[in-house]
C-alpha cells in the first residue's frame, strides 16, 4: 500500500474494491494469454505441424513454441498479481474493519483520535471523579474541583491540587482500550502489506521476449511465494470439514477466476478434496506434483528417495497420452505415500470402479509399474463391454508391509477415508443414475470390509468385489451393504493370502508352519486371518472362476497367485470376469464354493 510507515488514516481510508478491481484487470490479462496461447497451439502450431514438413516449417514452429510459452508466462504471472491484489484486499479487510470500529466507538464517545493514534477523552471534573485521590506519603487528601485537562494515550494528567497524581477519570480506561486497538489494527495491516509487497516485488519480468527454462523455474518459485503469501487468503473458505456434496456445491458456486486461484496458486488446497470435479482435482495435482517432487528430493533419506522416483514415473506416464486418458486424483507424501489415478473420467462414465490394493502397497516403483496396471486392465476389459467405463487405483491409506505386523488398525484408519472418496464419485458422477463398483484386493479387501460396516455402509456402492481376500472382518456376504448377490469373490486354490490361517492357529504353530501344515496336508476351514473366509459356501458371496496358479512350496509360486487376478496376460479368465462386473454385465463364469 506504501513504502513509508503505514497510518491509521491510510489503513481508514483504503478502498478495498479498488484493489479488487485491480486484481480484475490483471485477471483479463492473464486470461487473455492463456486464450492467445491456446489459439497458438491449437490453430497455429497444431496446423503448421500437420501439413508442412520443411526446414522453414520447423523453424516457423519453433517461434511459434516460443510464442506459446511467453503467452504461458504472461498468463501464470498476471495470475499471480491478481491473486496477491485479492489476497491483500481480503487480508487487510480484518484490520480496517477492526480500526473502524474502534474509531465510531470513539466519535460515539466524543473522544478525540489524534494523527499520532493517541486518544483524548473529555476532562472530568470533581463530579465525575469516581472517589477520592491518594496523595503521596505524608500529604493530605484532596478532591479537585477544577477542570482536568484531558488525558493521552500513555500521558499522565497531574491533579492541580497534588502534582504527580493521576485522577481517576472514568473515559481514561476507554481511552487507552481504544488507542490500543488502533495500534493493534495498524500494526497487523502493517504486516500484512509487508507480506504482500515482498511477494509482488518478485513479480518482475526480465527484459526481452524469451522465456527460457530458468524464467519457467523463477514463475514456479514466484507461485510458490504468492502461495505462501495469500495461503490464509486462500484456504479461508475452503470446506474441509464439509461433505463432499456441499463441497461440490462450493466449487460450482466459485467463478472462474477464483477456480483459477486455486488450481494454480494452491492446487494443494483442492486437489484432494473429495467432491470437487475430477477434472479439475487433475488439473490441481500435475499442477502440484513437481512442487511436492521438489520439496521431497531436498529430504536426504530412503523413503523420500523412494517416493520421489514413483511420482516422477507418474509425471511420465501423465506427459504421454493414454487410451483411455489417466486423471490424478490426489498424490501425497503422508505415511508411506499417496495416489489416486483413474484411468478414464469418473464423472462422465456411467461404470466407475475404484480399487483397494492391499499388503505391501506404498508408493513405490512396484505401484508404478504393476498396480497401476491393474486398474488400466481392468478399464480396457470393461470398455469392451460398455465404452463408458473407467478404473481407479485409490492408495489413499496406509496398507500393512508384512503379513507379521498385519492388524485391523490400518483397515479403521482407512475405511473413512475411503467412504469420502465413494462419497465425492458419487457426488461428482454426472450420470442420472452411476455404477459403482467397490474392488478390495488382499488386504484392501479388509478395508472394504471395514468401510461397509460404517453407517451407512459405502456410499454408491451397486457391486462389491473381493479379491485374494483374507477375511472382509463380516461372516455374511448380506453384512456388506449391498444385496449378497451383488458381493463377488476371486480367491485362487493356491493364493496362499485366502487360506491364512486363522489367529488362533498361527499364535500355536507361527506364520510359516501353519502355511506349511495347510498346503501340505490340504487342511482348510472357513475360518480365516480376518473372519470367514469370502470364498465359502457360509459366507454367501457369488464366487467367480479364476486360475488356481502356481502352488506357494510345492511349485514355488509363493505368492504368485496372490498377484494375477487383474492381468489377463495371467489370468484372463479372472480378468474377464471383473470386467464384466465393472461394465454391469454380469454374465461371468462362476466356480463352486469351498
Amino acid at each position: 500500500m506504501t513504502g513509508a510507515a503505514l497510518t491509521w488514516q491510510q489503513l481508514r481510508d483504503l478502498r478495498l474494491p479498488e484493489l479488487e478491481g485491480a486484481g480484475d484487470g490483471w485477471n483479463e490479462v492473464s486470461g487473455q494469454s492463456d486464450g492467445d496461447r491456446v489459439q497458438v497451439d491449437r490453430a497455429m502450431t497444431a496446423r503448421l505441424r500437420d501439413t508442412q514438413e520443411s526446414e522453414s516449417a520447423e523453424a516457423a514452429l519453433g517461434r511459434l513454441q516460443r510464442l506459446s510459452r511467453n503467452f504461458q508466462y504472461l498468463h501464470t504471472e498476471c495470475g499471480l498479481v491478481r491473486t496477491a491484489l485479492n489476497g491483500l484486499a481480503a487480508d487487510v479487510a480484518e484490520p480496517q474493519r477492526r480500526l473502524k470500529q474502534a474509531l465510531e466507538e470513539a466519535a460515539e464517545l466524543e473522544f478525540a483520535v489524534h494523527v499520532d493514534g493517541s486518544v483524548s477523552c473529555p476532562a472530568a471534573t470533581a463530579d465525575t471523579l469516581t472517589g477520592p485521590q491518594e496523595a503521596p506519603a505524608g500529604r493530605a487528601r484532596g478532591s479537585a474541583r477544577l477542570p482536568l485537562e484531558p488525558p493521552r494515550l500513555g500521558e499522565k494528567s497531574p491533579s492541580p491540587l497534588h502534582p504527580g497524581l493521576e485522577p481517576l477519570n472514568p473515559n481514561a480506561a476507554k481511552a487507552q482500550d481504544i488507542a490500543d486497538r488502533i495500534a493493534r489494527a495498524v500494526r497487523s495491516a502493517a504486516e500484512i502489506d509487508g507480506r504482500y509487497a515482498k511477494a509482488l516485488s518478485r513479480l518482475r519480468a526480465a527484459k526481452g521476449l524469451d522465456v527460457t527454462e530458468a524464467t519457467l523455474e523463477d514463475a514456479a518459485r514466484d507461485t510458490a511465494a504468492v502461495r505462501s503469501t495469500a495461503g490464509m487468503y486462500l484456504g479461508r473458505d475452503v470446506p474441509e470439514d464439509k461433505s463432499p456434496a456441499e463441497r461440490k456445491e462450493w466449487w460450482d458456486g466459485l467463478t472462474e477466476e477464483q477456480r483459477q486461484e486455486y488450481l494454480n496458486v494452491a492446487p494443494d488446497l483442492v486437489g484432494g478434496l473429495d467432491g470437487i470435479p475430477a477434472v479439475a482435482r487433475d488439473e490441481a495435482n500435475r499442477n502440484y506434483l513437481p512442487v511436492l517432487i521438489d520439496r521431497l528430493a531436498g529430504q536426504d533419506d530412503e523413503d523420500a528417495r523412494m517416493k520421489v522416483d514413483a511420482l516422477r514415473k507418474i509425471e511420465e506416464k501423465l506427459s504421454k497420452s493414454s487410451h483411455p486418458p489417466m486423471f490424478l486424483l490426489g498424490i501425497g507424501e503422508e505415511g508411506n505415500g499417496r495416489a489416486i489415478i483413474a484411468y478414464g473420467n469418473p464423472d462422465t462414465s456411467r461404470n466407475v470402479s475404484a480399487y483397494v490394493p492391499g499388503l505391501g502397497t506404498k508408493l513405490d516403483d512396484e505401484f508404478v509399474r504393476d498396480t497401476l496396471k491393474r486398474a488400466e486392465d481392468t478399464v480396457k476389459g470393461a470398455q469392451r463391454y460398455d465404452k463408458s467405463s473407467a478404473a481407479i487405483v485409490w492408495l489413499g491409506y496406509d496398507a500393512p508391509q508384512d503379513v507379521d505386523v498385519m492388524g485391523t488398525a490400518d483397515a479403521d484408519r482407512g475405511a473413512p477415508a475411503y467412504n469420502k472418496f465413494m462419497a465425492g464419485l458419487e457426488a461428482t458422477n454426472e450420470n442420472k443414475d452411476p455404477h459403482l463398483t467397490v474392488i478390495g484386493h488382499s488386504y484392501g479387501s479388509l478395508t472394504v470390509g471395514t468401510a461397509a460396516k460404517q453407517s451407512g455402509g459405502i456410499p454408491g456402492a451397486d457391486d462389491i468385489i473381493l479379491l485374494g481376500s483374507p477375511g472382509v472382518g463380516v461372516d455374511k456376504a448380506g453384512e456388506l451393504g449391498v444385496d449378497r448377490s451383488r458381493v463377488f469373490v476371486g480367491a485362487a486354490e493356491n493364493d496362499p493370502v485366502t487360506t491364512l490361517p486363522s489367529k488362533g492357529e498361527m499364535a500355536l504353530a507361527g506364520p510359516l508352519g501353519s502355511f506349511v501344515h495347510r498346503d501340505a496336508f490340504d487342511l482348510r476351514n472357513d475360518d480365516i486371518y480376518f473372519g470367514k473366509d469370502p470364498a465359502s459356501e457360509a459366507f454367501g458371496a457369488r464366487r467367480f472362476k479364476v486360475d488356481e496358479g502356481p502352488r506357494p512350496l510345492l511349485d514355488l509360486g509363493a505368492f504368485d497367485a496372490h498377484s494375477q487376478y487383474f492381468t489377463p496376460e495371467k489370468d484372463r479368465v479372472s480378468a474377464d470376469n471383473i470386467a464384466r462386473i465393472v461394465s454391469g454385465e454380469y454374465d461371468i463364469k462362476t466356480e463352486d464354493h469351498r
